[in-house]
């Protein structure tokens, strides 16, 4: 008898066993290359402390978006995915996202998450996306430069004029010595740090729905002036008329250069990789103050029909804790709550806390064809740019941009 019982006692907990083992599920998450330091150590943070798991794969920037949409259109996508913010509307508008309007509306903290990434995560008042990672756009000045130009060091540009009068001082510098580098043949380096000086004097590229291009502004136009006026003072590289990005880091960590717009980004690569450069942190002003961002990053989007939105729920929740966002923010990406970005960052240099409340406040350009406006190499935003910082025709240009641009959004299917 007490064999028979032995034997059901360890049938039991065989069963029991099994059933505990089978309610732990995996669910998939894609990520780009460029979350490839902060996600693993968020996913191995998680998966070490539940029972639910995460399996990650990293897809190289260039090819995530084709492949997420072809993935998507056959039925093999992941359960979610870190999206860059700006595609949200897209993928949302084809249908291929869950709607998770109730559950981020429930969450408690929901009024402080990232508004810009909100926005994006938006389609026709229905929630597809909720902010994952951020990025902001910011200036940085090199301490060096401006001691040695006799400009306090410790106090960056607060309009335009204060940009172009420390640039040219700077500059007078000598040598291969330069005031201040854009990338100009760079549509989404521009859309990131070009657009805040637009925002922040009052005007706009699109309408607040993306249904209007709103190119043709005295704020673009005075904006644009900015530039021409650095480049034809020399107060630019001339290899930055050709640069489709590929110094838009490098050019300032060179040491060289006294003031260049860039993201928060680089504060950790400066940290790292230049420890010998010293430079502040500021806002992207405006023209006679005030200041914007582009709000930059991911929202983290759920593909629709997914069976484990219980996990994917899960594994957000835990990203939103104060040790998620904490890692996060260690890792290199600034914090998408508001409310506890200042406790996630506090070890951290604190320039972060700069870049933290450009991101709380900063922009994003919402429409369902950002890729065909802004991104793409053969777009109107990166025909025209090149051509109104370095060319002959502005009004062309510009006029050339405006009605492409509208032309495109008026095409656009679902918009």
């Amino acid at each position: 008898m007490k064999t028979m019982f032995a034997k059901l006692a360890l049938a039991a907990a065989v069963i029991g066993g099994g059933l505990q083992a089978a309610s732990a599920e995996t669910a998939n998450i894609w990520v780009r290359a460029d979350g490839s330091n902060f996600m693993p150590r968020i996913v191995d943070a998680f998966n070490k402390a539940h029972k639910d798991q995460i399996k990650l794969d990293i897809i190289p920037n260039a090819e995530i978006i084709p492949k997420y949409g072809a993935a998507a259109a056959g039925g093999t996508a992941p359960d979610a995915l870190s999206l860059d913010l700006i595609y949200a509307p897209s993928f949302a508008a084809a249908g291929q996202l869950e709607d998770i309007t109730d559950w981020a509306k429930s969450l408690p903290y929901f009024a402080s998450l990232s508004p810009a990434h909100v926005k994006t995560g938006t389609y026709k008042d229905r929630i597809y996306g909720l902010p994952f990672s951020a990025d902001a756009s910011v200036l940085i000045w090199n301490k060096k430069l401006f001691k040695q130009a006799g400009l306090d060091p410790e106090k960056g540009p607060a309009n335009w004029a204060e940009i172009e009068a420390d640039a040219e001082k700077v500059n007078a510098l000598g040598g291969d010595i330069k005031g201040f580098y854009f990338s100009g043949n760079c549509g989404g380096c521009n859309i990131f740090t070009f657009t805040p000086l637009i925002w922040a004097s009052g005007g706009d590229i699109l309408s607040e729905d993306g249904s209007k291009a709103t190119l043709d502004s005295p704020q673009l136009r005075g904006a644009i002036d900015l530039y021409r006026s650095m480049i034809k003072k020399g107060l630019v590289p001339e290899g930055a008329q050709t640069d489709t990005g590929a110094n838009f880091f490098a050019a300032f960590a060179g040491g060289k250069i006294g003031l260049s717009p860039s993201g928060a980004f680089a504060i950790g690569a400066l940290n790292t990789q230049y420890p010998d450069i010293d430079y502040g942190i500021t806002f992207l002003p405006g023209k006679d103050g005030g200041w914007s961002s582009f709000a930059g990053g991911d929202n983290f989007v759920v593909t629709k029909g997914t069976k484990k939105i219980a996990v994917v729920k899960e594994f957000l929740d835990f990203a939103y804790s104060l040790e998620g966002q904490t890692i996060l923010a260690k890792y290199g990406s600034l914090p998408v709550r508001n409310d506890i970005a200042k406790d996630a960052l506090k070890d951290l240099d604190p320039r972060y806390q700069v870049a933290a409340e450009a991101m709380a406040k900063g922009k994003t350009p919402y429409s369902v064809v950002f890729n065909d406006l802004i991104n793409s190499a053969n777009g109107p935003w990166t025909q025209m740019i090149n051509e109104v910082f370095f060319g002959d025709d502005v009004d062309g240009a510009i006029k050339n941009a405006q009605d492409t641009m509208q032309s495109i959004i008026d095409q656009a299917p679902n918009k």
